[in-house]
């Protein structure tokens, strides 16, 4: 998978708002009510990244969870990282 041009990604942080560009990463940090919202929504995650075979980088502090995408491979940020910045989204909606 190759890395994405400067203006590709750019059109895709358009379609994310929520997320931030970090350097060759995209950044997004979720709140819940307390720590088992917080390990619960982990966990369901996990799942959604492991049949993707894509894994986030994952902070967790008491009730947030910051989430950092990058394919390392490519050396940035490819399409892999904002299919699953946008199936995350999806799974929050509402």
């Amino acid at each position: 998978m190759d890395k994405l041009a400067q203006n590709v990604v750019e059109e895709c942080m358009a379609r994310l708002p929520e997320w931030s560009l970090s350097g060759d990463s995209i950044q997004r940090t979720f709140t819940f009510d307390d720590f088992n919202a917080a390990i619960g929504f982990v966990n369901s995650l996990a799942e959604m990244a492991e049949s993707m075979n894509h894994h986030p980088d994952i902070l967790i502090r008491w009730n947030k969870v910051t989430l950092t995408l990058s394919t390392h491979d490519a050396g940035g940020l490819t399409s892999r990282d904002f299919d699953l910045a946008g199936r995350i989204d999806e799974s929050t909606a509402g």
